[in-house]
Formats: C-alpha cells, structure tokens, sequence
C-alpha cells in the first residue's frame, strides 16, 4: 500500500519503520518523559508509611474507644467503583453537616481534609459526593469534604483555590491535605485517604493513560501532603489562571526545598477520570514553569488575596464561595 504524503509517495511499512525509530530516538534522549517503571510502596508497607494525626476533637470524643485498625483495609483492598457504591449515599445519617464523617466503633487514626476546586460541574460534583462518601467510609479515617467554589468568571484558577481550601482546613486543625480534582474517583478500596511522611501522588495509574504514569514526575490531580509541608513550601502559585502549569510548579517548590514524593503500588492508585470540557489553557504556563522556583517564596500562602462571599455548611461538604 503506497501512502501519498507531500507529494511524495511512501509505502506504509516505511511509515511504521520511521515512526518505531522516531519514538525510539524520542525514548533514548528523553527517558524521563516515559514512566513504564518508578518506585513505589508495596502493599506489606502501605500501612507503616501513614502519618497518624488527627484533629483535637477526634482524641476527646472517644477517649475509651480503641485504635481503628487498617491492615484489613489495606490488604483486603477490591475494587468498589460499581453501581452500589457510585448510584447513591449508604448510610447518609453517618455523615455530619459540613460533609464531616468519624467512626463510632473505634478511634481514626488519621484526620484529612478533602479540598476540592470547583466550578461549573455540578454533575460531576453530585457523583463525587455520592461515591466519596461511600469510599472514605469504608477506610475508618476521620474527614472532611470542602469544596471550595470559584464565583467569578476570570479563567478558573485552581492552584488558588487549594491554597484557599487549605488555609480554611488548617484552620480547623487538619493535619492532612488532600488535592482533589473533582473528575477523579479512585477505583480500589485500599488507597487510604491518609498522609505519608512524604508527599504522596496517588492517581498515578489513570485509565486515561490507560493506568501508565506518563511521566516521572508528574504530581497532580490527586495528591496528598501534610499540613506543615504545605506551609513549608508556601502553598501553591497564585498565578495560573487557565489550565495546565500549577501542578509542575508544585512540583518544582518540593524539589527546591529537596522533599522527594511518593506514590503506592499501581494497583493501590488506579483511578477513572470523568468525561468534562476542559478549560482554556493558560498560554502564560510555560514562561511561569520557568520562574517557579524563584518566584515561591513570595507567591503562594503568604500572597494569597480573595473574597470569601459565603461558607455553608451542607449536609454533604463545607461549601466555600470565595471571588479570585
């Protein structure tokens, strides 16, 4: 079969043999962009790696009540993203105003905060509600969903509202920070909601990528970081309005401070991605990525500037309205 390209005619294997070759050169002068293998903790080892924290008020509300165990947990992890789990909320008088949730049987051995940015998806926002609060019960962990709401029309600007989402969680004494996007749900019961003592990337294995991590050093849509880790790197940018850039320049501030990250077994972190419109692009990203680590120490936390209109606090999260 002959192919007719710029007016000249290639046979079709010629094609196949140029582009093998071509993504082999490709590989062998940029092996970090491919990720076929990476470190990661194996399941013998997920549970030693948690950082235990909790809020005050875990500790004193069940002083006499005995430490939630997780190795079951963990080592009976299954898939649970099924019609069960993902239709409708089990058990929703478990689950306190402001999207709060403890168990009574025994005492969570870890507290997280659950910071969502969000705008303009209400769809997907009532499915993550909806399978969430069914998943994270499942784990024992003390938590709360916030959802933190961009009201203004600027270019949505999702790096700033974690730093919002997590300065109103630090407030109430989390210790632990979980990034969320709202189009990702985890597949598998075992990945706990919990910090590890390193920064920890856990929708490593997206089936959008068909569950290969695409690069190394990739650290977003869903990451957890404690409190203080976050504080220490000074947040997030303030400054990516529009798509794409924030998480390699959270990224970038973890490397400059020399905090490595850390992921779980592929079979811990498979996550499914939900079908959305995707925002515009921010064509300022790239020039952005180039100044990260000078521009951390004065862009972030201690630059943050918003209007908070409104915090509610509804019978499935803590809903934070803020303007940008």
């Amino acid at each position: 079969m002959l192919i007719r390209l710029c007016q000249h005619s290639f046979h079709i294997y010629d094609l196949l043999i140029f582009s093998g070759a071509l993504t082999l050169v490709v590989y062998i002068l940029l092996p970090h962009r491919f990720a076929l293998r990476y470190d990661y903790i194996d399941q013998s080892h997920i549970e030693e790696s948690l950082l235990a924290a909790t809020t005050p008020n875990v500790s004193t509300a069940q002083l006499v009540a005995p430490d939630c165990s997780y190795r079951e947990v963990i080592a009976g992890s299954s898939f649970v993203y099924d019609a069960f789990h993902r239709e409708k909320i089990h058990r929703g008088e478990e689950i306190r105003q402001g999207g709060e949730f403890q168990p009574e049987e025994c005492r969570a051995r870890f507290s997280t905060a659950i910071i969502v940015p969000y705008r303009d998806r209400q769809e997907q926002l009532a499915a993550f509600l909806s399978y969430m609060h069914n998943y994270l019960r499942l784990q024992l962990i003390h938590y709360r969903i916030f959802v933190v709401e961009q009201s203004d029309r600027k270019p949505f600007n999702r790096a700033m509202l974690f730093n919002i989402g997590a300065k109103i969680a630090s407030s109430y004494g989390y210790p632990c920070l979980i990034l969320h996007d709202v189009d990702l749900m985890p597949l598998n019961s075992g990945q706990i909601y919990a910090c590890t003592a390193l920064p920890r990337h856990m929708s490593s294995a997206l089936d959008s990528w068909r569950f290969h991590l695409p690069y190394r050093t990739l650290f977003g849509g869903v990451v957890a970081m404690s409190t203080v880790q976050f504080n220490m790197i000074n947040g997030m940018s303030n400054l990516y309005h529009g798509w794409g850039g924030e998480d390699d320049d959270l990224y970038e501030r973890l490397k400059v401070v020399g905090v490595e990250i850390c992921r779980f077994d592929p079979a811990y972190s498979e996550y499914t991605m939900l079908k959305h419109k995707h925002e515009i692009p921010n064509e300022n990203r790239m020039s952005l990525l180039r100044s990260a680590s000078l521009r951390m120490h004065t862009d972030g936390l201690n630059s943050l500037v918003y209007n908070e209109v409104e915090r509610r606090l509804h019978s499935l999260f803590t809903h934070i309205l803020v303007e940008t």
